[in-house]
Order: structure tokens, then sequence, then C-alpha cells
């Protein structure tokens, strides 16, 4: 039988594991330096601040949560870690502990050599150790000098060695520091104040000694010698024994430099002229020229520049003045305050004092049935709510009489009350009752009032009167803008002529502009008689007052582009914001040829923002976001009302642009939620009851209003006179897909011209994004080429989110249309 051959089996080379590498790479070096870095901050910060607040937070150490706030500046974590390292630990010196952590992370940030720092480990904690040591002898058993650690081996060596051999042992101690780390020697130390007190020495003798004093005694030995080699052995040898021989140390003490410089000066100096004189070369002689050789210098004198010390501005103010925006209509008079009606016919509010003390004595009687008690209650009567301050007795909650809002209500058979569960800085809580007979705050006496008349405010708005029948007046500028919301025939639309109206009759046509946009085509529409005086429009167009919702987007991508160009002349004027920047113009510091000119405010209304949000969306949002966003410092400001407040109308870019928000009577609590973030707005009476924040109180405010005929007085009144030959122009924007009405030459075509027209042609469908997919194109390509399919006749005009309309309906026709041309 042969024998099976028996094959061995390869068994693979064994690779050998990698060894474990604790090497860091530079992304872990800077990660675990920063770590570091910031962990000694934080425990040095914390150490620094449990040294002032160990006492306050010792009772959080060992029950303390999270709801529990501790003085410590890393708070309840902070307190604890301290506790650990400073009073159970080494006291002061674990200082060092937080500054050795954060240098370690300094080191391995920027990858330096680590020899060094193990260095500093090692001596710093030595020396971390000593001090605790050294400053448990002043500490007791509770304190935080040295700590725990400190005390505990302070005690011991006085335990063993007593006080004095403790002290023995710490000095020992640090002069083996001393010595070893600091390289101190008595030598060095010596030294150190031999110079010291050379110095001083010094300072005194020169300051003490007349001037011949200062003589080098180098050069009097070497004159002394010469002298001597000049009387024994001649010339030659005296020179070559003052070259070969060294003077004299000069390195003696200051005592003996001192005692041997007086006899030096009174003996010596006389030889040492008279050797100088035998020995000084002849070229080296001074040579004095004789009078033929004075040569006289003719000085002179230079002609001093006139220096001016006012700059050019300076002399065109003083020479022109400063410079008038005004002064083109410088004859413009402002609206007579008599155009508006008085509805109250000069009478104030008249308490009716039997109503108050029926709502007063209801109130009270409904608080205690529910057993709640009042020490106090205030009335103070407005144009249309009453406000009831009450102090409650001590011991009762405030949420339990908010909780009371119907019932109280219904005691009062009032529309609905409101109840501000504390008033902000007064400490009571108030309850706002609407009058059974409320009175119209007219336009007329919010703007007679000394308040609005004498407001030192870039644009002063008077909205209405408060409850306590003050005047309510705000800066628009500083809002900077406003957002406008509530039920419809709430008041709005009131509102808003209210706030042109008191720009009307506060600021001149070259000092604010007005942008209108109106969808509702009849709210606004008042305001075209005073176009060429206070209203922007765009350039070719008819009417300023928007109403067409396609040219609401040209609009507001025209005020972006007049916001960037706005920018840019603050930054060359170098100002920060509008104010700065028409102060720098009016003084004539500001050259026109280079751009600059006196920019007046632009404010933006939309009547009913919900309507272009609908039809437009995001092409609306998106630039007015950013114009709530960047447009505040160039003197842009919105003003958007709508009778939708919901969250896909009023998104979260728009309310985090608009801190000032008025909030008329809504019919839920989730609209009023929506637009102030807070209840209330739900408990108005309407009829103009609105509520205003500023991103902090709430205030509510009876609008004061003004009817569309005062409104056609004042704009009849300002239309009459003298006007700008036409509004104000914004710069003109062209939409990306707008199409184009020109026509384009043949020659000038695309290479795919045809090949795109046959492509739409069988599609039926006409938009760039095919063209991108079928021909492979870039989408500018894609768009010219779209826009001469339209020139052509192949395709129709833009038609927003829609396809464009292909006009030829087969390949014939294209055929027949292209070779016709």
């Amino acid at each position: 039988m042969a024998k099976k051959k028996t094959t061995a089996k390869k068994t693979k080379p064994k690779t050998p594991r990698k060894p474990i590498s604790f090497k860091l790479s530079r992304q872990q070096q800077i990660i675990l330096g920063s770590f570091l870095f910031f962990l000694g901050l934080a425990l040095l910060f914390s150490f620094i601040s449990y040294l002032f607040t160990w006492k306050a937070d010792q009772s959080l150490l060992q029950t303390g949560t999270r709801e529990d706030n501790a003085s410590n500046w890393l708070s309840l974590v902070g307190a604890r870690i301290s506790h650990f390292f400073v009073y159970k630990g080494f006291g002061i010196p674990a200082l060092t502990i937080a500054v050795l952590t954060a240098l370690t992370g300094v080191y391995y940030f920027f990858d330096y050599a680590k020899g060094a720092l193990k260095k500093f480990w090692f001596w710093g904690i030595l020396l971390m150790l000593w001090l605790a040591v050294f400053l448990g002898f002043f500490s007791n058993s509770n304190d935080i000098l040295g700590g725990t650690v400190g005390y505990e081996i302070n005690d011991f060596l006085q335990d063993y060695l007593g006080l004095t051999g403790a002290i023995i042992v710490m000095t020992f101690l640090a002069i083996i520091y001393l010595v070893l780390r600091l390289r101190l020697t008595p030598e060095r130390v010596s030294t150190y104040f031999k110079e010291k007190k050379n110095a001083l020495a010094g300072e005194f003798v020169s300051d003490a000694t007349p001037e011949p004093v200062i003589v080098d005694n180098s050069s009097t030995y070497e004159a002394q010698e010469i002298l001597k080699g000049s009387t024994t052995g001649g010339d030659e040898t005296a020179f070559a024994k003052a070259e070969t021989e060294t003077p004299p140390t000069t390195t003696s003490t200051f005592e003996q430099n001192v005692q041997n410089l007086q006899p030096t000066l009174t003996k010596k100096t006389p030889e040492v002229e008279s050797s100088f004189e035998v020995t000084q070369a002849p070229e080296e002689e001074e040579v004095i020229p004789t009078p033929e050789t004075v040569v006289e210098v003719e000085v002179e004198k230079p002609v001093e520049e006139e220096e001016l010390t006012d700059n050019l501005s300076s002399k065109l103010v003083e020479d022109f003045g400063e410079f008038d925006p005004t002064l083109e209509l410088a004859k413009f008079k402002f609206p007579p305050i008599d155009l508006l009606k008085d509805y109250t016919n000069g009478q104030g509010i008249t308490i009716n004092q039997e109503e108050l003390e029926e709502n007063k004595n209801r109130i009270v009687e409904t608080l205690n049935n529910y057993k709640i008690g009042i020490s106090n209650i205030k009335a103070t009567v407005g144009p249309t709510v009453t406000l009831y301050e009450i102090v409650p007795e001590a011991g009762v909650r405030i949420s339990k009489i908010k909780n009371l809002e119907d019932d109280i209500a219904l005691s009062l058979s009032a529309l609905g009350i409101r109840i501000i569960a504390p008033i902000p800085g007064r400490g009571t809580i108030g309850i706002e009752v609407p009058n059974k007979n409320p009175r119209i705050v007219s336009m007329r006496s919010a703007v007679a009032s000394k308040k609005f008349q004498e407001a030192e405010m870039e644009l002063p708005l008077t909205l209405g009167k408060t409850i306590s029948n003050e005047t309510f007046v705000v800066d628009l500028a500083k809002m900077p803008h406003l957002l406008m919301a509530g039920a419809t025939g709430q008041g709005k639309s009131v509102g808003l002529n209210a706030i042109l109206t008191s720009l009307l009759y506060k600021k001149h046509p070259a000092e604010v502009k007005f942008v209108l946009v109106d969808p509702k085509k009849v709210e606004l529409t008042l305001f075209n008689k005073i176009e060429r005086h206070y209203l922007a429009k765009l350039p070719d167009t008819e009417e300023a007052i928007i109403t067409d919702n396609s040219k609401v987007i040209n609009t507001l991508n025209s005020m972006c582009i007049e916001m960037d160009a706005r920018y840019d002349l603050l930054k060359n004027a170098m100002c920060r914001n509008i104010k700065e920047y028409n102060a720098k113009f009016k003084a004539r510091k500001l050259n026109p040829e280079n751009g600059h000119k006196f920019l007046p405010y632009i404010v933006l209304v939309v009547d009913e923002f919900a309507d272009l949000i609908m039809t437009s969306g995001k092409e609306v949002e998106t630039p007015i976001a950013r114009l709530a966003q960047l447009a505040r410092a160039i003197g842009i400001h919105l003003i958007i009302a709508t009778q939708r407040p919901s969250v896909n109308v009023i998104t979260g870019i728009i309310k985090a642009n608009f801190p000032a928000r008025i909030a008329f009577r809504v019919t839920s609590k989730i609209d009023s939620r929506t637009i102030l973030d807070t209840s209330g707005a739900d408990q108005l009476i309407g009829r103009g009851d609105m509520l205003y924040t500023q991103g902090n109180d709430v205030v509510r405010i009876q609008c004061a209003f003004v009817d569309t005929p005062e409104v056609e007085r004042i704009v009849e009144y300002i239309g009459n006179q003298k006007a700008y030959p036409d509004a104000h122009l914004l710069p003109e924007y062209v939409g990306e897909e707008s199409g184009t009405s020109l026509d384009i030459d043949a020659s000038d075509r695309d290479a795919l011209f045809r090949d795109a027209a046959e492509v739409l042609v069988i599609a039926q469908q006409g938009s760039a994004s095919l063209l991108q997919r079928k021909l492979k194109l870039g989408y500018n390509r894609a768009g010219r080429i779209i826009d001469q399919l339209e020139a052509a006749g192949v395709v129709g005009p833009f038609e927003g989110s829609k396809a464009r309309q292909v006009l030829v309906p087969d390949m014939m026709a294209l055929d027949q249309l292209l070779n016709n041309e």
C-alpha cells in the first residue's frame, strides 16, 4: 500500500502586537492642554471665592441640592471641591495645585518641553507642604490658613519636638529649598548687598563732591610712570614700561578710594600735565585759527509757517453755518392741533364715586367669601379702566387671588377683568375693572400734551393714555421695531393712523420717509396726498402706496440694498449709527463729493402681514427678518400689523427681532401668548384697549382715537404746501427670475439654444431646472437660455413659482418659427 503523503500545514507567522503607546498626538495634546488649563482656572476661582464664603456654605456641603444657591463662584460643586482641598487639605497654599494644573495645560497646549514641568510639580508640592505646615503655627483646628493637613503635621512636630524644635526643623527645610531650588549661597547674598552698598555710596559721593574730583586712576598711574621713565632712562623705556605693566587695581574698596583720592589730586596733577605736554604728538595739537582764516557764517532765519487753529469743517460752519436738511422746504408748516377733533370737549375724567364704592365692596366681599383678607385698597381711575390696588393680609398666597379672576368678574358683572399679581415695583396686587361709561381718548389731547410736545426723541410716538391718565410717549428709534396684532375690528388700523399722525406732527419731510404697504388697498390710501413730502417708493412706479403683493418683494429687497449702502456710508464716515452720521454731516465734516448725504429715517408700515405671508411666504419673511436684525443702526424701522396672531404668521424669527409689541383684544389666551408671551390680551375690552411691552413690563393703554376725516384734514393741509419734485426714491431692484423684455440678437444666442428649445417643446414645460437636468448646464447659463427663448417667443414670461408657458405646440412650429427669423 502506498503511503499517503502527509502535507505539513503552513502556519502563518504571527504578527507581533504593537506595543501600547502612551504618546499623545498633537490634537490630543491640544485637547488635554485646554482641559487642564480651564480645570486649573476653575479650581483657582473656586479656591479664591472659598476663602471668603466658606462659612456661609458650610451648611450646604452635606445636604445641599441643586435648588440651593451656594455663595461660591462655582456654586455647590466649587464649594465641595474647595472644602476638600482647602479646609481638609492644605489651606491657602492649595492655590498651588490650581496654578500647577493651569501651567500643565499651557505646556501641553503649546507643546513645550516637559522636563521643566516635572520640576515645577516637584518643588511646587514641596513648597505647598512647607507653607501649609508653616501656617499651622498660626491656625486653630477650625481655621483654613494651613488646612487640616498643615495643622495636623505642625501639631505632630510640636508634640514630639516642641515649639522650638518644630521651628528649627522648618527653618532647616527652608534652607534646603533656598539652596537647591533658588541656588542661594552666603557668597551670593553678601555680594548682592555689597553691590547695593557700593551703588548707594557712589550716588552719595557723586552728589557730595565737586566736579574736579572725578579722575581716572589708571591715567594718573600711566602719567606717573611716563614721568619717571623720562627722568631715569629715556622716553622709549618709559613708554615700553607703561605698555607692559598693568596699572594698580581699581576694584579696591570704597573707603580706600576715598582716602587715596585727595593726595593724588593735589600732588600728581601738575606732573601729569607736564608729562602730557612732553609726549603729545604734533598732529594732535589743537590748531587755533588766525584772524585771516576766520570765516563768518551768515545764518538765514527760517520762515515759520502759519498754523491754522481751525480745520476746514469748522471754517465752513463759521462761514455758512451748519447744513440744514430742511432748507429746501424751509417754509414747511407743521399741521396745527386744531385739525384734530376734541371728543372730550375739554373736560377731564369724571369720577363716579358710587361706582367706585360699589366695585370696592364687591371685590372685598368676593375675597372674603374665599377667606382672603384685605388690609388696604386703592383705586386709580383711567379713561376706560379703573385699577384697584389691594394689599392682602399676611399669609395670603398670591396665586389664590389670581385664580379668582372669573369669580371677581362675575361678582362685578364686568366684560372681563385682568389681575396683575403683583404689580412690578409697588408690592400690591392690581385688579383692572372696565368702567361702565368709558371715555374716548382723543388724538388731540395726546398730541397737545406737554410730554409729547417737549419729547426729545428721534421718532416720538404717542400711543394714547395709561390707566393713570398719563400720555404714553415712546421712541420708535429705540424700540427699534414694532409688532401689532389683534382680532378684527379691535383698533389696529386706528393705531397705525395714530402712529403716522404722531410722526407728521413732529418730524419734517426731510427727516423721515414712509414706505406704506396696504394689501387691503383702503386703509392707507389717504396718505397718497403727501407722496412728494413723506413717502418713498421704487423708481418707475406710479403709486407710492404698495397694494400689489408681487411688488412688496421688490420693495423689501430694495430696502435691503438701501441698508447695505447706508452701512457703507457709515463705515467710510467711521460712525456707529445714523444719529452720529447726520450730526457729522451737518457739521460739514463729510464731503458730498464722496457720496455722503443726509440720511432720513425710513419707516416701513405693513397693515396686514398675514396676507403677505400667505401669498409669498419666505420671499417676504427673509428680507423682513434681515431688515429687523440689521437696519436699526441706519435708521430703517419696521411697523408690522396683523389680525392673525398665529405661529405660522408671527414666526420665531419675527418675534426675536421685534421686542416692542402691541396686543389689541384677541379671542384666546393662545393668541395672547403668541403676541406677548403672556396672557392678558384676551381680557381686554376692545375699541382701542391694548397692552404694550418692550421686553420687560406690560403696560395697559387706551389707544388714541383719530378718525378718517381728521387724517384727511392733516394730509390735505400738508399736501397743499410746497413739496419735493418727486417722492423719495429707493434703490432699483430687479428680480433674478423676472425675465427680460429686451430683444436679444440672434448672433448672441447660446450654442445650445436650438437644443434647449427642442427640450422645452417636447416637454411642454418651460423651466430652467429642466434645462439643467437634460442638458447638464449650470443655473446661470440655463437662466440666460430661458431669457433668450422668451425673447424669441418660445416660452412665456415669468409667473412666480409656476413653470413658464411654452408658446410653441410642436417641433414643426418650432422649425417654422426659427426659420422665419
